[in-house]
C-alpha cells in the first residue's frame, strides 16, 4: 500500500514554457517532463482514449466472437485488436471508420477472460509455496495474453501461460505507518477558511493512530452532503466508519501540526475494492465544495467529468508528497495482492508515488479516473531512484489505482463535482 507515512517536501517542477489554459503550470510542466509530449497532445490523447472506451463498449456487446480489446499506442493512436469469428469483417470495418488501426490476434477478449478464469482455479489449488507468490493476474490485451505478476521468478505455471507474460514484481508494504504529526491545541483551535482541493494532505485519527494521505476527489453524496473521495486504507479504524466512533479527517496545519477537524469517515472499503467516503462537517463545507485537483498549495486543475481507464492513455497522480507526475495506463480490470487483500478491476499506470500520496487523485486530461492506492515503490524515499532504475531496466514503477467509475457505480445518488 501507499503506506501513510510523514509529509515531505514536494519539488516544484520547471515551469512549462506554454501551458495550455486548461491545465495548471505544475501539471503541464509534469506532462512534459514525465510524458515527453505538449500539454496540448496529453489532453488530445486522453480525449482519445475515451473515444476508445465508448468504441470498445459498443464492440464488445456486438461483435464478442471477434473484439479482443483496444488501446492507445506508444504514439497516442488508437488499436483495435480483432480475432477471427464471427462478425470481423463488420467490427473492422467499424474501426476503420472511426479513424482506428486494426490489428489481427489469435484470441477474443471472451477466451482471455475464460483463461483468467481458469488460472484462479488451477491457483487455488496451489500449495501456499506456489499461490502466496503470486501477486495477481490481469489480461495482457496489447499482447493478447494472461499476464501474471509473480514475487520471484521460477514458479510453475499453468501450460496456457507464455512465460515471457509471468513478470516479477516485488510486493509492497503492507502496513500503515503512524504519523508523529502534533496536536497543538493553539493550531486546532483555529478554523482556515482556505479551499481543500484533491491532491492536499490531510491526517486521519483513531485514538493514538495518526495517518498521512493525500485528499481525494470532492462530491456529494445521495441526500446532498458534502463529502471527499479518498482510499479505503486511509481509515484507521475501518468497522467503526460511519458510526458515533468514526475516525475524524484532521487538516494539516502549518508546520505539521494537527489542525482542525473536516470530517468523519462515513463509508471505508478495504478488500476487493480500497475507497472510503469522508462527511464533511458543516463549518468546512464551503472549503470542500469544489472541483479542484492540486499540488498542494499551488494553482488547480478544474475537473470536467470522469473518465475510463484505457490502456494505453495518458494519466496524471497528484499527492500531497509528491505533487504531479504523469504515465500511462499499463493495465485494466486486473487483481492484484496488496498486503492480506486482492484488489479487484482495478488499473495500473506507470507512475511513481510514495507514502502520503494515498487517497489522492488521478486524471486523465481534465478528467477524474482514480483514487491512489497502491504502489510497487512505496518503500523507497524519493522519485528519482525508480524512475531511474525503471529507464535503465524497462521496469517502470506502478501505481494501482481504484477507479473513479467503479465507486460512483457502488453507491448510488454519489456524485463528483465537475464543470
Amino acid at each position: 500500500m501507499l503506506v501513510l507515512g510523514p509529509l515531505a517536501a514536494t519539488a516544484s517542477a520547471d515551469p512549462a514554457k506554454a501551458p495550455t489554459p486548461n491545465l495548471p503550470v505544475d501539471l503541464a510542466a509534469a506532462v512534459q517532463r514525465d510524458l515527453k509530449i505538449s500539454p496540448q497532445e496529453y489532453l488530445h490523447r486522453a480525449d482519445v482514449a475515451q473515444q476508445v472506451s465508448d468504441f470498445s463498449t459498443t464492440a464488445e456487446r456486438q461483435y464478442p466472437q471477434t473484439f479482443a480489446g483496444a488501446w492507445l499506442n506508444d504514439a497516442g493512436k488508437a488499436v483495435v485488436a480483432l480475432a477471427p469469428g464471427a462478425g470481423h469483417d463488420d467490427a473492422a470495418k467499424a474501426a476503420a471508420k472511426a479513424g482506428y488501426q486494426v490489428k489481427q490476434v489469435a484470441k477474443t477478449e471472451t477466451a482471455l477472460r475464460s483463461e483468467k478464469n481458469t488460472f484462479q482455479q488451477w491457483l487455488s489449488g496451489q500449495p501456499k509455496s506456489v499461490s502466496g507468490q503470486v501477486r495477481g493476474a490481469v489480461i495482457d490485451t496489447v499482447n493478447n495474453a494472461l499476464a501474471v505478476r509473480v514475487d520471484k521468478a521460477g514458479l510453475p505455471m499453468p501450460g496456457f501461460i507464455d512465460p515471457a507474460r509471468v513478470i516479477v514484481m516485488a510486493a509492497a508494504p503492507t502496513g500503515p505507518q503512524q504519523s508523529d504529526i502534533a496536536k497543538a491545541s493553539a493550531v486546532a483551535g483555529q478554523m482556515r477558511t482556505s479551499q481543500i482541493a484533491a491532491g492536499d494532505a490531510y491526517a486521519s485519527v483513531a485514538g493514538k493512530m495518526q495517518l498521512i494521505c493525500s485528499s481525494g476527489f470532492n462530491g456529494v453524496d445521495g441526500r446532498g452532503n458534502v463529502v471527499n473521495i479518498t482510499a479505503g486504507h486511509c481509515d484507521p479504524n475501518i468497522p467503526a466508519a460511519g458510526t458515533a466512533n468514526a475516525p475524524a479527517m484532521y487538516e494539516v496545519a502549518p508546520g505539521e501540526h494537527l489542525g482542525a477537524q473536516l470530517g468523519t469517515f462515513q463509508k471505508s472499503v478495504l478488500g476487493a475494492q480500497d475507497y472510503s467516503i469522508v462527511a464533511i462537517n458543516s463549518a468546512s463545507r464551503n472549503r470542500f465544495s469544489n472541483n479542484l485537483v492540486r499540488v498542494p498549495g499551488r494553482a488547480p486543475l478544474a475537473i470536467t467529468g470522469v473518465a475510463n481507464p484505457v490502456i494505453g492513455a495518458p494519466v496524471c497522480k497528484s499527492g500531497s508528497r509528491t505533487g504531479f507526475s504523469c504515465g500511462v495506463v499499463s493495465a485494466v480490470d486486473q487483481e492484484v495482492q496488496v498486503g492480506d487483500h486482492n484488489l479487484e478491476h482495478s488499473f495500473s499506470a506507470s507512475i511513481c508515488a510514495l507514502p502520503g500520496d494515498s487517497g489522492g487523485p488521478l486524471v486523465s486530461g481534465t478528467k477524474a479516473l482514480g483514487v491512489s492506492s497502491a504502489s510497487s515503490v512505496a518503500d523507497y524515499p524519493i522519485c528519482a531512484i525508480p524512475d531511474l532504475i525503471g529507464a535503465l531496466t524497462g521496469n517502470a514503477p506502478q501505481l494501482f489505482a481504484q477507479p473513479v467509475s467503479a465507486i460512483l457505480s457502488a453507491n448510488p445518488g454519489l456524485r463528483l463535482r465537475t464543470n
